[in-house]
């Protein structure tokens, strides 16, 4: 495999593939902002119950869906004593106008721009079709990436459709959880550059588990990456102690 570039320009047979929740920003800090939010609202009894309907429903579909976690609760909570709509669109407006952008981690589009340089960088995210891409807008990563994102409900599962959008020789994946990066590395194999970023709640979720094969590269933040040179890329890093359980 023939990945040399001796000019100014982008690779294109190497493509990196970005995740966004706790790999870009920092959805844990977004998802205790709406917490302190529903209980502002409704108080604490009827923001436990929003985050029970939540959790059923990512069960259910795969996925997290806060907006269709608000339409189910909204069922519940108008015909509860004291329901008030007021609330619910308080709440409304605030996940859908939630500044996105301030919850970006250190560097993350700087990162961006400079792997840009380096080959092609599609923004590969799972989630809901409405509220994912509305914040992968406001946070500035859509225009980052030049519009190049793509949303599964479970990516690993969508390597096919990944390759027919973004054909590439070799792929870098940079993610939060290392177990979904083993499995695509069992797909793909070395075909694929596996990045663990240790950001997030999955990440330290994941501290304890054996991780098998182990990310390619592990990093402590998303910034880590904006002086990466292409080479870093294609091979292994040296052997860590933390890649063997990440």
């Amino acid at each position: 495999m023939t990945l040399a570039n001796n000019g100014d320009a982008p690779d294109e047979s190497l493509a990196f593939l970005l995740d966004v929740d706790n790999t870009l920003l920092d959805n844990d800090r977004f998802g205790a902002d709406l917490g302190a939010h529903l209980q502002l609202a409704f108080g604490a009894r009827w923001r436990d119950r929003y985050w029970e309907i939540y959790e059923q429903l990512r069960e259910q579909s795969g996925y997290a869906d806060y907006l269709g976690a608000l339409q189910r609760f909204r069922a519940e909570f108008v015909h509860a004593d004291g329901g008030e709509m007021p609330a619910l669109l308080r709440v409304a407006h605030f996940l859908l106008e939630y500044p996105f952008a301030d919850r970006l981690y250190p560097h993350a589009l700087e990162t961006v721009a400079h792997l840009r340089t380096l080959g092609n960088v599609v923004i590969v995210s799972d989630g809901d079709i409405v509220f994912q891409p509305r914040k992968i807008r406001r946070a500035g990563i859509e225009h980052a990436v030049a519009g190049r994102v793509l949303i599964f409900v479970h990516k690993q599962h969508c390597l096919d459709a990944i390759e027919r959008y973004c054909p590439a020789s070799h792929y870098v994946m940079v993610e939060d959880k290392p177990r979904l990066l083993a499995d695509m590395k069992r797909q793909w194999g070395e075909r694929l550059t596996t990045v663990f970023v240790r950001q997030g709640h999955y990440a330290q979720d994941a501290g304890q588990q054996h991780i098998d094969p182990a990310p390619d590269r592990v990093i402590d933040g998303i910034g880590e990456l904006r002086n990466c040179r292409r080479a870093d890329m294609l091979h292994k890093s040296a052997a860590r102690e933390s890649t063997t359980r990440a």
